[in-house]
């Protein structure tokens, strides 16, 4: 008798020391497996011009950092000032891949929040971002001159990251011939 309540016990507390697991874990330290490969090439319409592109080819012999992002996202709004602020008082090159947008509120949201980025790429059903593992925005990368991804951050960006990780590694790689 005693067995047959002590096994569901059992198998409770061994999911609930499970969950406790997974809830320390910090979801931002996913890791990807195209950190040192090269960067998945894309070729989108511009945001602003339906008849410009917006590619990975126009970025070659460059360090850049590709950020995803969508109106919708409550965290891509948080990181937004933020972004502002690395292009123009950093110089740091940003290119932009709006996700599943739609293309007026996206402009109209830089219009009146700023517009950190370069170019902007317009991708509303998801074309560009499968190839580099994109599962959730924001979520911003670092490219270096050959094209090669050489870090890639989940969730918004802010100064303790950028200090820590983010600009000490864009040093290195702009040094690097």
């Amino acid at each position: 008798m005693k067995a047959r309540f002590l096994m569901p016990l059992v198998i409770f507390l061994g999911l609930a020391a499970l969950l406790g697991v997974g809830l320390t874990l910090n979801p931002r330290d996913v890791p990807s497996v195209l950190i040192n490969e090269k960067a998945p090439a894309f070729d989108l319409p511009d945001l602003f011009d339906p008849q410009k592109r917006v590619s990975t080819e126009s970025m070659k012999g460059k360090v850049w950092l590709l950020n995803v992002w969508g109106t919708w996202c409550p965290e891509c709004w948080k990181e937004h000032a933020f972004l502002n602020q690395l292009s123009k008082k950093e110089g740091v090159t940003l290119v932009g891949i709006d996700w599943r947008d739609e293309r007026e509120e996206a402009k109209a949201f830089l219009a009146k929040k700023g517009n950190p980025f370069v170019a902007v790429g317009f991708d509303p059903e998801s074309e560009a971002i499968m190839d580099w593992g994109v599962y959730g925005a924001p979520e911003t990368f670092v490219i270096d001159k050959q094209g090669m991804i050489r870090k890639k951050h989940t969730g918004p960006l802010y100064p303790q990251i950028w200090e820590s990780e983010f600009k000490p590694l864009l040093k290195q790689l702009e040094a690097e011939s």
